[in-house]
């Protein structure tokens, strides 16, 4: 039996942006969508301008909830204990789609049986969340036929990730909203084209399109198509690596456009791994944090100096032109891999982009219908298999492709670090709407850093009480990994107990303080949850 989010396994939206507007209720957990995705949330703010009901789902007051009829303030990583609930009541009330799960799913009866001590109730005492306003939620959702649930990093970025996303998926089926408009299960992607680096085999247990390293009919069709030999196994994901580099597993490492020095938890232990290294080399636009630890750096072009394609979070490939000369050496990333094949023995004959995207499209049926001359005129969303097909606005329309999708038990497991008496506050992470990322860019704009250049640590006024503290104070912040000195921002857009430091600022680096533990499944690590004190 296979759940939906094991059939799904490309992480983009299963709907439209498009359509987000023409929704009923729009259920947002573990994003803060108004600061990381604003074109997103200005759909959202007019599907509310309509009447849509807005669920919010968040530990944080983020901006987004000015406009909300909802906000679950929920415990960091008590996800699982809140969507568990909402399914509860449900199911105890009636509120499921019969009709959609004869048809489409499996495992009801046995999946019914393990939410029977996750009461609103019970809930509450793990969440916080009132156990009236969990059941308030659940019944708004499953009572529209145009509901979409949206979630980001903050739903991901766990131990429990995995069990996150499983919960999402078995609301989706057991309401009957998935494979038609204005509904779905959308993740929002962090960055401009992770969904089309994933889309290309930019993970390490697939091949393009998915199509997964493990299964011996699909490593015998890219053997046949790039004529080679391939492994069986599958590859680290990049988490992985850095433990191995750590241990001297790894020796050498090429880093293309990532700075996971700012990027990755446990900074520490990140710069140790890479200095362990025998030989680094990273290619990117800029010297970032971790270009400056590397042996060669190798310049790159940026996106609006060269010729490419990006697919964006609803699986639409679009076309990207060369507007700007590139600077001094920096050549585009495609010509920089191919000279460096071309050193080590496997010439890689492509005169351009297009020949790659050609040959992906003619391995992967999802794009075989999409070519550049297509994508001139607009963007195409896959799959999109035929020369003649418009491309797919939304998934599953006609079933999933495995048959039916099957309900997942998932039971709540605490965060890997929980608080103590010696480190008494919850950290989480995240973004602000003026910064992005690592700040490698941003933070090089004068006119941003004049609005946003100082990095801070949220603590509730109560806690700011305690500990002595006024506004713009500055703090020493520790984790069992590391500390840094941040200034203060007193406000009531945590609760008491949760602070919040955002990403970006390399001089007060969140990721000194987070932990390195991974979600076993898929290896993401714990960037939202850990535990920290405040000394003044």
């Amino acid at each position: 039996m296979a759940s939906l989010a094991t059939i799904f396994g490309s992480g983009a939206m299963t709907n439209s942006i498009r359509g987000i507007k023409h929704m009923e209720v729009i259920f947002i957990i573990g994003s803060n969508t108004k600061e990381s995705h604003p074109v997103i949330a200005n759909q959202m703010i007019k599907a509310h301008s309509k009447g849509a009901k807005i669920i919010i789902a968040d530990p944080r007051k983020v901006p987004l909830v000015r406009f909300a009829d909802q906000h679950l303030r929920l415990k960091p990583g008590t996800d699982v204990a809140l969507i568990n609930a909402m399914a509860h009541v449900i199911v105890k009330e009636g509120l499921h789609n019969s009709e959609f799960m004869e048809d489409r799913t499996q495992g009801f009866e046995a999946w019914k049986s393990s939410l029977d001590e996750f009461t609103p109730e019970f809930a509450e005492k793990l969440t916080g969340v009132p156990a009236a306003d969990i059941a308030q939620a659940a019944r708004a959702y499953a009572g529209s036929s145009k509901a979409g649930i949206f979630y980001t990093m903050g739903i991901t970025q766990h131990t429990h990730g995995v069990d996150n996303v499983s919960c999402l998926a078995n609301l989706a089926l057991l309401t009957g909203n998935i494979g038609r408009e204005y509904t779905g299960i959308n993740p929002l992607r962090g960055q401009n084209n992770v969904q089309g680096a994933c889309d290309v085999g930019g993970l390490p247990n697939v091949y393009p399109g998915y199509q997964k390293v493990g299964d011996p009919n699909m490593r015998r069709k890219f053997e046949t198509a790039w004529d080679c030999v391939l492994s069986e196994k599958p590859g680290l994901t990049a988490t992985e690596m850095m433990e191995k580099a750590s241990g001297g597993r790894i020796k050498s490492m090429y880093i293309l456009g990532e700075n996971p020095v700012l990027s990755d938890p446990n900074m520490k232990h990140t710069i140790d791994a890479l200095k362990n290294l025998d030989f680094l080399v990273v290619q990117d636009i800029f010297m970032t944090e971790t270009a400056a630890l590397a042996d060669v750096v190798l310049p790159a072009t940026s996106f609006a100096e060269k010729f490419g394609t990006f697919t964006n979070t609803e699986r639409r490939v679009q076309l990207v032109r060369r507007a700007l000369t590139p600077p001094g050496h920096a050549k585009p990333d495609l010509t920089i891999i191919q000279e460096m094949s071309g050193r080590m023995g496997l010439p890689m004959d492509y005169a351009s982009a297009e020949d790659v995207f050609n040959e992906i499209a003619s391995v992967w049926p999802a794009i075989e219908g999409i070519n550049y001359k297509r994508l001139e005129k607009k963007g195409l969303q896959w799959p999109c298999p035929t020369r003649d097909h418009p491309g797919t606005e939304y998934l599953f329309k006609d079933g999933f492709p495995v048959g039916k999708a099957a309900f997942t038990a998932v039971e709540f497991k605490p965060p890997a670090e929980i608080t103590d008496d010696e480190y008494p506050f919850i950290l989480t992470t995240g973004r602000n709407l003026f910064q992005y990322h690592t700040g490698s860019m941003t933070r090089r704009v004068p006119e941003i850093e004049a609005v946003a250049g100082k990095a801070y640590i949220e603590i509730h006024e109560m806690d700011a009480k305690k500990l002595g503290l006024k506004d713009g104070d500055t703090v020493n912040v520790a984790s069992r990994r590391g500390n840094i000195d941040i200034r203060a921002m007193i406000t009531d857009r945590v609760n008491p107990g949760v602070v919040f430091v955002p990403m970006h600022y390399a001089e007060a680096a969140a990721n000194m303080l987070t932990n390195n533990a991974l979600d076993p499944v898929c290896k993401t690590p714990e960037l939202k949850v850990c535990a920290v004190r405040i000394v003044t």
